[in-house]
């Protein structure tokens, strides 16, 4: 009787998780490579997000991968989510205090940047999705991968994305 109950057990399990994975989405994949890699420095003052856009029109990205950004900021402004709903909420923290700027990740969909950014002080780490007003304290650095501009990704970050 323990086997039984121990094997109807197991398969409940087994139904479940196929179940749960049966209701995910596909993920969608696009292949590429990069076209070139730009490196972009911003000093003291500079706002990220607009710098971040200003090079991407300069240069001619249409569609990119920020790879990576290190720096120090004297503000910041990013949002987050708050809530699972969808859409989900979002609470939009912004302050005027010195903190590391140690990742920006994210990507140029169609000419249009959308960034992430993680911040540090010598008690706590802190990030979202930036907004305008993050200002470089010493500098900024940026390094994009440039993919090609036929590269279909304009929706890729859209809620409603349809393949």
């Amino acid at each position: 009787m323990r086997k039984f109950i121990s094997l109807c057990m197991l398969l409940t399990v087994l139904v479940l998780t196929v179940h749960s994975q049966d209701e995910q989405s596909d993920p969608h994949v696009l292949t590429s490579q990069f076209k070139r890699i730009e490196v972009v420095r911003m000093g003291n003052g500079a706002d990220l997000l607009k710098s971040l856009n200003k090079a991407a029109e300069e240069k001619d990205i249409k569609n990119g991968v920020i790879l990576s950004g290190i720096g120090s900021v004297t503000d910041y402004h990013f949002h987050v989510v708050t809530d699972k709903n969808l859409p989900p909420a979002e609470e939009y923290p912004k302050a005027s205090v010195a903190m590391d700027l140690t990742s920006v990740q994210g990507y140029i969909l169609n000419g249009r940047v959308h960034a992430h950014i993680t911040l540090a002080d010598e008690n706590s780490m802190i990030g979202g999705h930036l907004e305008p007003g993050t200002k470089a304290l010493t500098f900024i650095i940026i390094t994009i991968g440039v993919l090609p501009d036929d590269a279909d990704m304009e929706n890729f970050d859209s809620l409603d994305y349809n393949k």
